[in-house]
């Protein structure tokens, strides 16, 4: 079923009115920020705009967690705190002791947990309500995910949240972390941000001076689909930069690879996804380079890699549900704000390091210095 909703025309449409949307607000919040002596730290921008349109998306609710609202900074703060605490259990061996007695870190945890949970069946119990009501109003913001999943008479409370969970999870931290290094490269890469503002201009077919709203709304799907080499700078920093940069799969039975190697049921097998798009013997000795052409046939039209080559998506039955959704999402964000702004880092030498967290993350955050590009 989720499958096919992230499939759906109905849903494409929405979730690109919710990009354009939240674009359009960083933007704004960008905008404020361009003074001579005045940098951004976008990550943070990121994580929040991100949060708020999965949200949109999945639930139909304005969380608006960028302009700090209590109720998104509640959830929000309490969901990364969430997520963080369930990082650490992979090297904390005392987290079952913690859990049981109820202290430390899962205290915290648990804490957290019953805010979101909260949240999110308030937010379900609410959209039952209406669409149990006959009145004309429930035809209105219909487009959501869990809508969807209540018309089609799904209505378990629990199953409905693991499933929103789960789509937020997915579709946080992920983008949000890859738009970072995307502008990370844009900014060590002038002439490929050059590059991109051009393709994206003739594209959405843009007049030299635009307003941020006109710039949101000539972002159409036919617009997006003419965007070959933005989606290649993108894919380029996914495999320089992916977002899950290491993941692993449980056996379910017994089986051997190709290769001659047994693996047992209940086996984990892990996999790297960092340095595998750094393998020289899978991407050539430029492997390392930040150059989107080699993802561009001979016409420019991008050509896609093999998933079990290109793992940011993963492969096979378990691959991304939300990939062409999250494409989707990052282009939107990327084409609103390049074409707006200009972007380049508060300090040059100042060399960033990882945070590696569920995501691969920015450690501190990036701090950019935007500067117009068209009136405003």
């Amino acid at each position: 079923m989720s499958s096919y909703e992230f499939s759906t025309r109905n849903l494409r449409e929405f979730s690109s009115g919710v990009f354009k949307n939240n674009a359009a607000k960083l933007a704004r919040i960008v905008s404020a920020a361009v003074t001579p002596d005045q940098t951004i730290e976008i990550q943070d921008l990121f994580m929040k705009s991100a949060l708020d349109s999965v949200f949109k998306v999945v639930l139909g609710v304005d969380l608006d967690s960028m302009r700090g609202t209590n109720e998104g900074s509640q959830f929000s703060k309490a969901f990364d705190e969430a997520s963080e605490k369930t990082c650490f259990r992979y090297v904390d061996m005392t987290w079952p002791m913690k859990k049981f007695l109820n202290i430390g870190s899962e205290a915290t945890l648990k804490k957290c947990m019953k805010i979101v949970d909260g949240f999110v069946y308030k937010v379900i119990q609410s959209k039952i309500e209406q669409i149990s009501k006959p009145n004309e109003n429930l035809t209105v913001n219909k487009g959501d995910i869990l809508s969807r999943f209540l018309e089609m008479n799904e209505t378990d409370p629990k199953y409905l949240k693991d499933i929103i969970l789960s789509f937020i999870i997915a579709g946080k931290d992920t983008t949000a972390s890859t738009l970072s290094w995307f502008f990370y490269m844009m900014c060590k890469h002038p002439h490929i941000q050059e590059k991109i503002v051009r393709e994206v201009r003739e594209a959405a077919k843009l007049g030299e001076y635009s307003s941020v709203d006109e710039i949101a709304e000539s972002i159409t799907e036919e617009a997006l689909d003419k965007m070959q080499y933005l989606h290649a700078a993108l894919s380029e920093t996914l495999r320089l930069y992916p977002a899950v940069p290491s993941d692993g799969k449980v056996c379910f039975s017994d089986d051997t690879f190709p290769d001659g190697f047994s693996v047992k049921k209940g086996n984990l097998v892990a996999y790297v996804p960092y340095s595998m798009g750094r393998m020289k013997s899978l991407w050539g000795e430029d492997a390392e380079e930040f150059r989107p052409e080699r993802w561009l046939n001979e016409n420019g039209v991008f050509q896609q890699e093999s998933s079990f080559k290109f793992t940011a998506f993963q492969a096979g039955p378990r691959i991304c549900l939300g990939k062409e959704f999250a494409y989707r999402q990052m282009k939107v964000f990327a084409s609103v704000l390049l074409s707006a702004f200009s972007f380049t880092l508060a300090d040059e030498n100042r060399p960033v390091h990882y945070r590696t967290m569920l995501t691969l993350q920015i450690d501190g955050g990036l701090h950019l210095r935007p500067s117009f590009r068209t009136s405003h």
